[in-house]
């Protein structure tokens, strides 16, 4: 089993930026596509970001040039940094893996990032 725990989630204003962690432990190999995801007041969940464990990033549209993704393999941790935040960017954000060779993925429990003035 892997167990994901996220953390930075918040409250920032319009503008404003934070950086989400997710700190993947159990039993983990390498060969695994990380990522966030997120899901809004009434929306389903859908795609922010993903990187391989080769580091090849995805973004969906709407978060490209304001948002990265990066992740530390030797410490199975990956990392949003998220600027220019705007309040449509309200949700809750999910941590998944995607284990390549189990072909399993995991979820994390969810970190709540609200932008507001």
């Amino acid at each position: 089993q892997v167990q994901l725990v996220e953390s930075g989630g918040g409250l920032v204003q319009p503008g404003g930026s934070l950086r989400l962690s997710c700190a993947a432990s159990g039993s983990i190999f390498s060969m695994n596509t990380m990522g966030w995801y997120r899901q809004g007041p009434g929306k389903q969940r859908d795609l922010v970001a993903t990187i391989t464990h080769t580091s090849i990033t995805n973004y969906a549209d709407s978060v490209k040039g304001r948002f990265t993704i990066s992740r530390d393999n030797a410490k199975n941790t990956v990392y949003l940094q998220m600027s220019s935040l705007k309040p449509e960017d309200t949700a809750v954000y999910y941590c998944n893996l995607y284990d390549l060779r189990r072909l399993k993925q995991f979820w994390g429990q969810g970190t709540q990032v609200t932008v507001s003035s």
